[in-house]
């Protein structure tokens, strides 16, 4: 028997972090996945063994190791798992720009990388002993990281909010009062990309929930619908951040939009 749990925690962490997740028993028929990028990062914790896996994209015999729990910035591109991960995993999704309170660093320091969590917190969170407590291990790990910097930085919540509607990041520097650069620099720094990119991922999050919905895509209607100039420009982006096109993707699909088949 398989478990799915999804655990929203409580104000103020809920302006943070969107979701810890538990997977137990989750098996799939594939053996590899790509998992695509959707601006945000994650703590991951694999509960099954000690060590996480991260393989090469173009040799996918080659990999290297990580320690069981891991902190993964945001991604400008897919990477690649392993489906036997996956049997036991708790996971923190933290929203877009959500994770600073929690990092002894800047964010963009982490961008496409896959950094070793060091601690006990593994042990613990094997210690409890239904899924809801080890998720509540978690929500208490990250209050105590948090240690009382659970301050929003409206200017990046604003800038987040206006680019997931599709505003232009030239709109959005006109509303904040910084300059170009410095509007960039702190959005790099909270985020872990920069406002175009973060932008472009999002409208491709966009079109991979469209096509979630649609069993029979028209992929002019997708492309413009989520702001692209056209098929051609969708066609470019989707496959800048799948390493696959449109049509591949609506074919693998799966109920998590992020993970695709290899």
């Amino acid at each position: 028997m398989s478990t799915n749990l999804q655990y929203r925690p409580a104000a103020p962490l809920s302006h943070f972090v969107g979701t810890i997740w538990y997977y137990e028993g989750y098996t799939q028929p594939h053996a590899m996945e790509r998992l695509l990028p959707d601006g945000c990062m994650c703590l991951v914790v694999n509960l099954d063994e000690d060590r996480i896996r991260i393989y090469d994209r173009e040799d996918h015999t080659r990999f290297s190791n990580r320690s069981g729990v891991i902190t993964i910035g945001a991604q400008p591109e897919y990477f690649l798992i392993d489906t036997a991960q996956q049997r036991c995993v708790l996971g923190v999704q933290f929203l877009p720009g959500g994770a600073f309170p929690f990092l002894n660093m800047q964010a963009d320091a982490l961008q496409g990388e896959h950094v070793d969590l060091k601690g006990s917190l593994r042990e613990r969170i094997l210690e409890a002993a239904t899924p809801r407590a080890r998720c509540l291990v978690m929500e208490a790990e990250l209050l105590a990281r948090a240690c009382g910097r659970l301050e929003l930085r409206p200017e990046i919540a604003f800038a987040v909010r206006e680019l997931e509607r599709q505003r232009t990041v030239a709109q959005v520097l006109s509303q904040t009062g910084f300059t170009a650069k410095r509007f960039t620099d702190q959005f790099r720094k909270t985020v872990g990309l920069t406002p175009k990119v973060f932008s472009r991922v999002r409208r491709f999050q966009s079109a991979l929930r469209t096509i979630g919905r649609d069993n029979e895509p028209d992929w002019t209607d997708i492309a413009l619908s989520c702001g692209y100039f056209d098929q051609a420009h969708f066609n470019h982006d989707f496959r800048a951040f799948s390493g696959i096109n449109p049509s591949t993707y609506s074919a693998k699909k799966t109920p998590h939009l992020n993970h695709v088949p290899l």
